[in-house]
């Protein structure tokens, strides 16, 4: 609802309060509603004000303590004391410049004994001191200090180019780090795994080699038991001689070989029994020499 007002009435609205003066000289004030004056007596209404709580913006640009320069805004929520209604109509002339005054004068002083690092973090700081300076100012003339928000931080475009920069390199940093230690754990693993590889085909050659052994020991026995007058040494000759012509037939059987010279004759396959047979003597020797 709206204030209407004539020389010898008015209706004041809600949330609203009227100056009333005579001759001149201030008299009372009018809460909302209708009022009557008596002109011919010198009282009339001189003004009214809103309670509403008001809002207002106010942009700074200002130096940090690391020299960048920054545009901080600020909203300042502030109203008007029904009390002391009469301070704040006669006492200020535009209570908004004078509030944006004070605005710059805390944030100037301030701002630039803070880092930019500092003033992200500590901008409620700054809020609360720009409220504490504005309230012991401004209660004085019949406002009152409501909020106030320390609604943007900007720095200079370079500076902001520069901090993103900054940021994308220490997230590239990080990843590498991450990207290494993935890596080395990689190797550690596939290093441990080609040694269990390595240690299992061991031990399988092993266990192979246990079983030819084996079997090759328990065909002389058989072989000598079932044919009466051979001796040992005649059965391995004989099994090495089978083996060694298995060894060609393979040889031969095989896509990969086009082409083998190899020695060949009784003389030979001799040859290589006495080879091997030597071998295992020397090897059954030494092994008696170390116990």
């Amino acid at each position: 609802m709206g204030n209407t007002s004539c020389v010898f009435c008015t209706c004041i609205g809600q949330a609203s309060i009227g100056v009333v003066e005579r001759w001149g000289r201030f008299e009372k004030l009018a809460d909302p509603g209708l009022h009557f004056f008596n002109p011919f007596a010198g009282q009339w209404l001189a003004g009214i004000l809103s309670t509403r709580i008001s809002s207002l913006d106010v942009r700074i640009e200002t130096k940090t303590k690391d020299n960048v320069f920054v545009q901080l805004l600020c909203s300042i929520q502030y109203r008007v004391v029904k009390a002391h209604a009469d301070d704040a109509f006669y006492e200020l002339q535009n209570p908004k410049e004078q509030i944006q005054a004070y605005v710059f004068d805390v944030v100037r002083a301030l701002v630039p004994r803070m880092n930019l690092d500092d003033l992200f973090e500590q901008k409620g700081e700054v809020a609360k001191a720009v409220l504490e300076e504005l309230e012991k100012v401004m209660g004085e003339y019949g406002y009152s200090i409501e909020h106030i928000l320390l609604v943007d931080i900007v720095p200079d475009a370079a500076v902001r180019k520069a901090m993103n920069e900054i940021n994308a390199a220490q997230r590239l940093q990080l990843a590498s780090v991450y990207k290494g230690e993935a890596e080395k754990v990689l190797q550690v693993k596939r290093a441990e795994a080609e040694a269990e590889s390595k240690y299992l085909g061991g031990v399988g050659v092993a266990r192979q080699r246990q079983a030819i052994t084996d079997g090759l020991r328990e065909n002389i026995l058989n072989f000598s038991h079932k044919v009466e007058g051979t001796s040992a040494k005649e059965v391995m000759d004989l099994i090495m001689i089978t083996q060694y012509f298995d060894t060609i037939k393979d040889l031969g059987n095989s896509s990969k070989n086009t082409t083998v010279f190899i020695p060949h004759g009784p003389g030979h396959v001799r040859d290589i029994g006495e080879q091997i047979r030597n071998g295992l003597m020397e090897a059954a020797s030494a092994h008696v020499n170390i116990e």
